[in-house]
């Protein structure tokens, strides 16, 4: 089967029209999850697409094929809770044959269940959702009592040599007090944490008084920790992250400022939902429908490319901070519906 991938590299319809290579393929495999995350679902829930609706193993696997020949090198695997598809194996087991990076998010609740696939599949990095490191908060924020399993599976997958980042949205009044707790998790372990700066998505609550800024973050490090000892670290090529370390430490931190200091220059990520639309950019409310082209046997490249080229500069037209606040830009997707 690899025999008859054509890799092309650069290739133009993967290529938008600043000059930005996507390479980088995001799928979401359901938008079903065993938690409820306040700023990922609603508190109501979501209308759940129709299985009819949601891609099957076989389609999302043609449709993988299709952007790796086009030049795709690193496929990402979200959800929803991807490790609650009943045909998650199978997944990995297909996507593993082609030659991209295999990687996951997942809020791992159940993710012990799967450490001997992901060897298997060779899936190396793993990111893990906790956004807090007290039990009682964390139970608050997720709306289920999983703190302790899902604390332990960290630490079991960082044992097991696993590439582990843990994704923290900062959310002030709430989990802010805890920076200082979660880069102290860094010590002793070879991890990276990353604080997310808290985004608008449909039913999130979201408003600029509960976000806590990459400055503010930054600030509360500077307070604790000797300036000789905060490192910057350098970014790796299409970095989502300003990355930081302490001396002495095993692990890292980093700082996802998507909303005061966004990384759109140099985005190279494109999104597969699990009802089978592409989204040029987490924060576009606009997508393209590849799933129904597929089953009607039409070619799905040329709405590939028209999404890749369609896609604007910055936060989908929001280039501003003002136009970001507008509560009238925010009519996207839950993240839950949209998968990360």
């Amino acid at each position: 089967m690899l025999d008859t991938i054509n890799m092309k590299k650069g290739n133009s319809i993967l290529t938008d029209s600043f000059g930005r290579e996507h390479n980088y393929l995001r799928i979401s495999l359901t938008e079903r999850c065993n938690l409820r995350c306040t700023y990922c679902m609603p508190a109501d829930g979501i209308a759940l697409s129709p299985k009819s609706h949601i891609m099957t193993y076989e389609e999302i696997y043609t449709i993988a094929q299709k952007f790796v020949a086009n030049g795709v090198t690193k496929i990402r695997l979200t959800g929803g809770e991807p490790l609650v598809r009943k045909d998650v194996s199978l997944i990995m087991e297909q996507l593993a044959s082609l030659p991209v990076e295999l990687a996951i998010t997942t809020n791992g609740v159940i993710v012990d269940r799967y450490i001997e696939q992901f060897k298997t599949y060779g899936i190396q990095k793993i990111n893990v959702s906790l956004d807090s490191l007290d039990a009682l908060k964390n139970e608050s924020i997720t709306r289920r009592d999983y703190f302790t399993k899902v604390y332990n599976n960290i630490l079991l997958l960082v044992q097991e040599g696993f590439e582990v980042k843990v994704n923290c949205v900062l959310i002030k009044g709430f989990n802010d007090n805890e920076v200082i707790d979660f880069i102290e998790l860094t010590k002793n372990n070879k991890l990276q944490i990353r604080f997310i700066e808290f985004m608008p998505f449909d039913g999130n609550k979201w408003n600029m008084e509960k976000l806590v800024s990459l400055e503010e973050i930054l600030q509360q490090v500077h307070n604790e920790y000797d300036v000789k000892h905060f490192t910057r670290l350098n970014d790796q090529p299409n970095d989502t992250a300003k990355n930081y370390k302490i001396a002495g430490y095993e692990g890292s931190f980093a700082v996802i400022s998507s909303v005061t200091n966004p990384f759109c220059d140099s985005c190279n990520r494109i999104r597969l939902t699990a009802n089978g639309q592409l989204k040029n950019c987490l924060f576009s409310t606009s997508e393209s429908d590849i799933l129904t082209l597929l089953r009607e046997g039409k070619s799905i490249e040329p709405i590939i490319q028209k999404a890749i080229i369609s896609k604007k500069k910055i936060r989908s037209g929001m280039n501003t901070l003002d136009k970001f606040k507008d509560p009238n830009s925010h009519n996207n997707r839950s993240m839950i519906a949209i998968g990360g």
